[in-house]
C-alpha cells in the first residue's frame, strides 16, 4: 500500500523528475513483462508441443501394449493347444503300453515255454538245422556261430538261453562232423 501512495503521490504531486523516473520504471517494467510474457508464451508453446508429442508417444505405447498382449494371449492359446496336444499323446501312449502289457501277458499265457520250446526247440533239430542251413565248412560254420551268439547271446535284447544252448549243442555236432575228416589225416 505504500508503494501504491508513493506511486499516486508522484502522480499527483511529483516534479519532472519523479515523473520521468516514473516513466522509466514503468517503461523497464513493461519490458520486463513483455519479456516475461513472450518467455511465458515460448513455454506454453513448447509444453503444448510436448504435450501433443506425449499423447503420440502414448498412443504408440498403448497401441503395442495392444499388439503385445494380442500376441501373448496367441501364444498362450498355442502352448495351451500344444500342452493338450502333448497330453493326449502321453495319454495314448499310456493306454498303448498297458495295451501291449495286457497283450504281452495274454500270450505269455497261451504260449508257456514248454510249448516253445516244444515247438521251436524240438529234439529233431529242425530250429537248429534252419540256424545253420547252408554252411558247408568249418569256416563257415564258425562264422555262423559267432553271427548267431551275437544275436542271440542272453545279454542282448533278443537273447535266450535256451536257444543259445541249442546253438551250442548244434555247433558241437557240426563241428565234429566237419573237422572229422582232419582229425582222421592226422
Amino acid at each position: 500500500m505504500d508503494t501504491e501512495r508513493t506511486f499516486e503521490e508522484i502522480l499527483i504531486n511529483g516534479e519532472q523528475e519523479d515523473l520521468n523516473e516514473l516513466k522509466r520504471w514503468l517503461f523497464e517494467e513493461n519490458i520486463r513483462l513483455s519479456a516475461k510474457q513472450k518467455e511465458l508464451n515460448e513455454f506454453h508453446d513448447r509444453f503444448l508441443k510436448e504435450r501433443v508429442q506425449f499423447q503420440e508417444e502414448m498412443k504408440t505405447i498403448n497401441l503395442r501394449n495392444v499388439n503385445e498382449r494380442k500376441r501373448l494371449k496367441d501364444e498362450e492359446a498355442f502352448f495351451d493347444k500344444k500342452m493338450e496336444i502333448l497330453k493326449n499323446g502321453f495319454a495314448q501312449l499310456e493306454y498303448d503300453r498297458k495295451t501291449f502289457e495286457k497283450e504281452k501277458r495274454e500270450y505269455r499265457e497261451t504260449h508257456t515255454k514248454e510249448e516253445y520250446s516244444y515247438d521251436y526247440y524240438s529234439g529233431s533239430g529242425e530250429f537248429s538245422e534252419v540256424l545253420f542251413a547252408g554252411v558247408n565248412s568249418m569256416l563257415a560254420l564258425k562264422k555262423r556261430y559267432r553271427d548267431l551268439l551275437k544275436i542271440f547271446h542272453p545279454d542282448n535284447l533278443c537273447g535266450d538261453n535256451e536257444i543259445v544252448a541249442m546253438i551250442n549243442r548244434e555247433y558241437d555236432r557240426l563241428k565234429k562232423k566237419y573237422d572229422y575228416p582232419f582229425k582222421s589225416a592226422k
